[in-house]
């Protein structure tokens, strides 16, 4: 329920650091009008706009959630961007092979199965195309009683820590993984969330809502967030290292 939550308040920039933490990191990567961006479970469509508003990037939304679809097309309409928004799961893309420049997921690998998805991410990146995920974490290993808290609540699989992260990335075939700098913590966004009400919420999200901030409550510094950023490595890079070795 804590996804309903989120598609029926409409809530944009909900993931940790906000719209903000996206500007920043986005400063750093070499984006163009010519760049390829999928956002994936773009919710309302919020970094899907801003990177085709500030850069003019070819950017695709995607969101699993038929109702985020439609405030994410709604948002695209009202500001004149042409942005395509499509309703698709990461786990099974309808998109074609090697098609995009960036790949970025804020708070959604989470959620879904994460080998599946990430297999999907590097076939849909193009060679030397980079992936960015902020993604939630823990900080240290907590008790099965606590992590099956966490885990009933949100509906995720799994809980990883940092190390798990990487891991998981390596072994999916990317490349060159960094750890971007976090911050500020999980409960300090400095973006105020932006809400897109849809016409009826039933009571029991409003429950949702604040069950949802007593566990950030409770879990605080232990329940956190990091971004990563890799590649998936083109045949250029592997040729040279060969070359090389």
């Amino acid at each position: 329920m804590y996804l309903d939550f989120l598609s029926k308040f409409g809530v944009s920039g909900a993931h940790p650091g906000g719209i903000k933490l996206t500007k920043k990191i986005f400063k750093n990567e070499n984006i163009n009008t010519f760049s390829h961006i999928l956002d994936v479970g773009c919710g309302t469509g919020q970094t899907a706009a801003y990177l085709a508003g500030r850069y003019g990037a070819n950017v695709t939304g995607m969101d699993i959630n038929p109702v985020m679809v439609e405030k994410a097309k709604s948002r695209m309409i009202n500001y004149q961007l042409p942005v395509e928004i499509i309703q698709g799961s990461i786990e099974n893309c309808p998109l074609p092979d090697s098609k995009y420049d960036f790949i970025i997921s804020e708070s959604v690998l989470s959620f879904v199965n994460k080998p599946r998805a990430l297999k999907e991410i590097l076939r849909l990146l193009k060679h030397g195309g980079r992936f960015i995920a902020n993604e939630l974490t823990v900080n240290r290993r907590i008790g099965t009683n606590y992590e099956e808290e966490i885990k009933r609540f949100y509906g995720l699989d799994s809980i990883l820590m940092e190390e798990d992260w990487i891991t998981l990335l390596e072994q999916s075939g990317f490349k060159n993984i960094k750890t971007l700098l976090r911050t500020p913590p999980i409960l300090q966004n400095p973006s105020t969330p932006e809400f897109q009400y849809s016409a009826y919420i039933e009571p029991e999200l409003y429950e949702i809502m604040q069950q949802h901030f007593n566990l950030m409550v409770k879990y605080q510094g232990t329940l956190d967030y990091r971004v990563f950023s890799c590649t998936k490595y083109s045949f250029r890079n592997v040729h040279m290292e060969n070359i090389y070795h």
